[in-house]
């Protein structure tokens, strides 16, 4: 068993599930390309935006389902890496404060089948 406290694990991760159709992957990899841009300038790591591509139906879960995926939409898996949850919570607050993060006046998925968290590493290898 891994002792959390010992196992020499760093950083901190903030990961998201989207739905997004076809049709506005352009305009979504635009939005994401600049909210990329923008978590780096306060201090994340990485911002890594990945597009669906082998994303099985499950017997009682799975990925679609989880964003309630509809029509030919698919899921965006994305995340961002941080130094640490220090630095995350105060790049946090900068990147919602930055007017640049300002949502378009025409989202390209719908916001409220998107989900996110913060998560604390507990194995890393590399």
């Amino acid at each position: 068993m891994v002792d959390e406290t010992t196992a020499g694990t760093t950083g901190y991760v903030d990961g998201f599930i989207l739905p997004v159709t076809p049709a506005n992957r352009s305009a979504y990899l635009d939005m994401a390309q600049q909210a990329a841009g923008t978590f780096l300038k306060y201090g994340a790591l990485r911002s890594s935006e990945n597009w669906g591509e082998d994303v099985p139906e499950g017997k009682v879960t799975d990925f679609k389902r989880s964003v309630i995926a509809e029509g030919d939409e698919n899921v965006v898996f994305s995340w961002v890496e941080w130094p640490d949850k220090a630095t995350r919570d105060a790049g946090w607050e900068k990147v919602m404060a930055d007017p640049d993060m300002q949502p378009p006046s025409e989202m390209p998925f719908d916001g409220q089948r998107m989900f996110w968290g913060g998560f604390k590493p507990v194995v890393d290898l590399k």
